[in-house]
């Protein structure tokens, strides 16, 4: 029987990625902010596929919290199979429209959180010699898009060289990216969601990826029309990539 951790498993992306997981069996332990809306969905998914959920309450932007969910990865006696650093948000205003605190809780998030429970989780994976991390990273990070843009680069990059330095202990490691999904993501950012092809269903998003991660892929980028659009921006000056700053904020 695995078990995997799942950050900010009570909407959208996370809380796919909890159902398909436990419909493959898995026992799950969830993370997130709203208490009453994880002991809800725990108990949903205990009822739908007969699997231990474990509920953990935290605000991954404050270190004390943040440190229950890094000893929850690093028990050795409870061991974590699979990492989904999937917790995240983005900021509507550009970069000098928001405040700094803004800026720096959105980086707590999107990188210091994958950062410190990506060690705890590789320091009891390498030593047992098997497990994985997917870190939820974005199409964004291929654009010049400000500092989310940014945060989901470093995710990338660190993702890859995860991947590479730990294959050979029985670790892997992937980055999702995916484009724009069918989510709370927007209406938390206050921008209205849009439709048509660009706009992904998020089971197909997590199923996709499961499918790479279980290949040993080092990235999964769902949908043909993002894999042309990362393709693209190989060869578009990065001046004109800044005509998309826009796209994804109304």
């Amino acid at each position: 029987m695995s078990t995997s951790l799942i950050t900010g498993a009570t909407a959208g992306i996370g809380h796919e990625y909890a159902v398909q997981l436990a419909a493959r069996g898995d026992d799950l332990v969830l993370v997130a902010r709203d208490s009453a809306r994880l002991e809800q969905v725990a108990e949903d998914l205990r009822r739908a596929h007969g699997v231990e959920v474990e509920v953990l309450v935290a605000d991954l932007t404050d270190r004390e919290q943040l440190a229950t969910v890094e000893a929850r990865l690093a028990d050795r006696d409870r061991p974590v199979d699979l990492l989904v650093n999937n917790a995240g948000f983005g900021l509507k205003k550009r970069f000098l429209d928001n405040t700094a605190d803004d800026e720096t809780a959105m980086l707590e998030v999107l990188v210091t959180a994958v950062l410190r429970l990506s060690h705890a989780a590789l320091g009891a994976m390498a030593e047992r010699g098997h497990g994985g991390i997917i870190n939820v990273s974005s199409v964004a990070a291929f654009l010049p898009r400000g500092t989310y843009s940014a945060s989901k680069a470093w995710v990338n990059s660190f993702s890859e060289w995860a991947h590479l330095e730990y294959k050979s202990r029985g670790v892997k490691v992937m980055a999702l990216c995916p484009g724009f999904t069918k989510t709370e993501f927007h209406q938390r950012m206050q921008v209205k969601r849009g439709e048509g092809f660009m706009w992904l269903e998020a089971d197909f998003l997590v199923r996709k990826s499961l499918e790479d991660f279980d290949k040993g892929r080092a990235y999964s980028i769902p949908g043909a029309q993002y894999k042309t659009i990362i393709a693209l921006t190989k060869a578009i000056p990065n001046r004109a990539l800044r005509l998309t700053q826009n796209m994804g904020r109304r």
